[in-house]
């Protein structure tokens, strides 16, 4: 079957492990012929939104056709900010899908695929949601133009030609119900998760055990965040409560990773002198790297707001601590993770003691639900079936 995949609402990142990267991937081994349409939206070497200079077409590492397109001239800027592209219409043609997964349809160029589809009704269509109202429509005309108004329409005129609409989080499907009005009867559920294949060789080659010899932590408790560090990931209050636990309990570290914000850069330098090599920074780290801290991981932390990092970590099987969020509980696949309710360094402090001093036993249970459950809810090869069934 030829699968196009358009990801032309946002970024598409060559080799990372995002939803627009692993679908295509899967449904390549999965045998099908897969294209992904993308636009020009990256991320630079250290992480933050940049644009390549030019349209381009090639077979990626994972064996399918990654195609970039320019923006329509002219008005340039204009049509990069609504998102309409310069042939569109020509790619379709050229690719000729029998199914089509669009990875958000908020792009002005929506109308080019919604006449493709009309002449070509046999084509099976579905879309995902990666929106919701902690990550966008924050500004009045955001909320009230673009999503209530301008992507409410066209995904009324998009729905009689959708098989599912998938919200990759609970909140997401809330958003495309509430923001959107889909129908009920459409939205369903499709997690991000994990690179299972990635993640089966990398336990074959026990590269946790490498990590703990390549630090020298021994039998160390290891404990694991990271990502964009700001203030709104709280990962200066990870440091914070760790720091004080780090006086009372020995055989401990903690491993930070990912790019520091300038904001936050004096808290998180003195956070890091104050541990005493307790706490190790390792920088940024590619999406592969990562899984390789989860998987040397003994438990995992993000205190701040989601990403699909969380689903990556519970895929690797290991306990975590998350911040709640409403409709973000998706994570818990039987008690293999806690939730954190304040932005608190004193709550994770206290809920680092509840579970590695005051009672192990608990630790081992969400050891035991998270080794257990966390890969096959969370395999990309199970979601890519999933997602085009």
């Amino acid at each position: 079957m030829k699968i196009v995949h358009l990801c032309l609402s946002s970024f598409y990142i060559d080799d990372y492990s995002y939803q627009e990267n692993m679908l295509p991937k899967y449904h390549t081994l999965q045998g099908h012929d897969v294209t992904v349409l993308a636009s020009l939206v990256t991320f630079n070497s250290n992480g933050q939104q940049d644009f390549l200079t030019e349209e381009s077409s090639k077979i990626c590492k994972d064996n399918y056709k990654v195609v970039r397109i320019d923006y329509k001239k002219p008005f340039y800027k204009f049509n990069r900010f609504l998102r309409i592209y310069k042939d569109l219409n020509k790619y379709l043609y050229e690719e000729k899908p029998d199914l089509l997964f669009i990875h958000d349809y908020s792009f002005l160029d929506i109308t080019v695929v919604l006449k493709y589809l009309k002449k070509h009704k046999n084509v099976k269509v579905y879309v995902d949601c990666h929106t919701d109202y902690i990550n966008s429509a924050k500004t009045w005309l955001s909320k009230n133009i673009f999503h209530h108004i301008i992507w409410r329409y066209y995904g009324k005129v998009l729905s009689p030609f959708v098989t599912k609409f998938y919200g990759v989080t609970p909140l997401r499907c809330d958003f495309l119900r509430d923001a959107y009005k889909i129908s009920p009867e459409k939205i369903e559920l499709l997690e991000m998760g994990i690179d299972d294949v990635v993640f089966e060789t990398k336990m074959k080659e026990n590269i946790g055990e490498k990590l703990r010899s390549k630090y020298n932590l021994g039998d160390d408790f290891v404990m694991v965040t990271g990502g964009k560090i700001d203030f709104l990931k709280n990962i200066h209050l990870v440091m914070e409560a760790f720091n004080q636990l780090n006086k009372e309990i020995p055989n401990i570290k903690l491993i930070v990773f990912g790019t520091v914000n300038p904001e936050i850069k004096e808290v998180f330098e003195k956070l890091l002198e104050e541990s005493k090599g307790g706490i190790i920074f390792v920088n940024w780290l590619s999406a592969e790297d990562i899984l390789d801290y989860f998987i040397l991981a003994d438990l995992i932390l993000f205190p701040g707001t989601h990403s699909v990092l969380w689903e990556q970590a519970v895929g690797s099987g290991t306990p975590s601590f998350f911040k709640h969020w409403d409709g973000m509980t998706h994570v818990d696949v039987g008690g293999n993770c806690r939730f954190l309710y304040k932005d608190s360094a004193d709550e994770i402090y206290k809920e680092f003691k509840n579970v590695l001093v005051n009672d192990k036993s608990e630790y081992m249970k969400m050891l035991e639900n998270a080794r257990n459950k966390g890969l096959e809810k969370f395999s990309y090869n199970n979601i890519a079936k999933r997602a085009i069934s």
